[in-house]
């Protein structure tokens, strides 16, 4: 049984609609509530707290896209599926544009359309998470400031409080990342728990290279983050079946800078950012995004580089379904050792892969 959820389903009362209503109330289990036309399901949608909205393909019409700008008005984190009778990458671009989630065409798989309505729940929940943590931030930080006013008489207990704080601040802003961190990874399910996993790997490198706690922490806090630039990638793009084109290689070339863009005002991350911008910087300087080369490659981001290469090849992906074994995968960084990967960070590698 899936999560319960409540589901608003936009569409004409025909064969199909009624039967994807129907598997979602007794399949799924989810509350749905049925409108017919744009200015019903809006107002629907006003009355009733919902989970994800589904848009049949006989609405999408010029009002009927109107009513996605409107939803997103109403609520910035509301997620919507396009139900598509076929697939025309113009419209796929100009409804992707509007802030739909992800879309559904004929013949209709079932799987994926419970898959897309489910992850699109988990995100709005994870939105709606970070929207509260965000609300609780400034929450804090206007009642840091009036405390701050109280204890300016008591300089010495006003500087115990204020570390505290740093600390309670850095935590949230932290959390908050993490959460969209997480969020990217649910985007696709072949990713799920990519990042905890790249760290893992990227810290047992790590302590066997010898490197002090605090270098460690910074490798681990980076894994965690490395892939928070994707939030700037399409899904159409991300979860790609088939070969990408030159331009979507651009796009997906842009991530790492784009992590370290989104980081960059939490100046205590400082030592984080550059591993992010450089995790897929080759030794022999044919990665991205600026061509580095050997030691001009942060030592933290070529540990994260294999950590991350080993965990991509031993997980499915959308364009490849059945992973490398892991002899397969070890094998493949050995092959690129002192091209794309730095020999001493494979070596370390070589001698932690019975804990992996």
């Amino acid at each position: 049984m899936m999560k319960t959820g409540r589901v608003l389903f936009i569409c004409k009362n025909d064969e199909i609609s009624r039967y994807l209503r129907e598997q979602l109330s007794f399949e799924g289990g989810y509350s749905v509530i049925f409108e017919e036309s744009a200015d019903s399901g809006l107002s629907a949608f006003h009355k009733n707290a919902v989970d994800i909205v589904i848009i049949k393909p006989d609405l999408l019409d010029a009002k009927s896209l109107g009513l996605i700008k409107e939803f997103k008005k109403i609520d910035q984190d509301c997620v919507v599926i396009a139900c598509l009778d076929e697939v025309k990458p113009e419209l796929l671009e100009y409804l992707f544009s509007l802030g739909i989630y992800d879309f559904i065409a004929k013949p209709i798989n079932l799987e994926r359309f419970f898959f897309l309505v489910k992850k699109g729940i988990e995100l709005h929940d994870l939105m709606l998470a970070h929207r509260r943590f965000t609300q609780g931030l400034k929450e804090n930080n206007t009642s840091l400031e009036k405390q701050n006013m109280l204890l300016a008489k008591r300089i010495e207990d006003s500087t115990r409080n204020l570390t505290r704080l740093y600390e309670d601040l850095r935590s949230t802003y932290m959390r908050t990342i993490k959460v969209l961190a997480q969020a990217i990874d649910a985007r696709d399910h072949y990713t799920h728990s990519h990042s905890e996993s790249v760290a893992r790997y990227a810290t047992l490198i790590a302590s066997e290279l010898g490197l002090c706690a605090k270098d460690i922490e910074a490798i681990r806090q980076a894994s965690e983050l490395h892939d928070l630039g994707k939030i700037g990638i399409e899904d159409s793009i991300l979860m790609k079946p088939g070969a990408l084109t030159s331009e979507e290689w651009a796009q997906i070339r842009k991530h790492p800078l784009i992590g370290a863009q989104i980081l960059e005002p939490l100046t205590f991350l400082n030592d984080v950012i550059d591993l992010v911008r450089q995790h897929h910087e080759h030794y022999d300087g044919s990665g991205y995004p600026e061509g580095r080369k050997g030691s001009d490659i942060h030592l933290g981001a070529r540990i994260l580089h294999i950590a991350d290469a080993y965990e991509a090849m031993c997980s499915a992906r959308s364009y490849r379904k059945i992973p490398l074994t892991k002899d397969a995968a070890i094998e493949e960084i050995k092959k690129n050792s002192g091209t794309q990967f730095d020999p001493k960070a494979v070596e370390a590698f070589l001698k932690i892969t019975d804990k992996l």
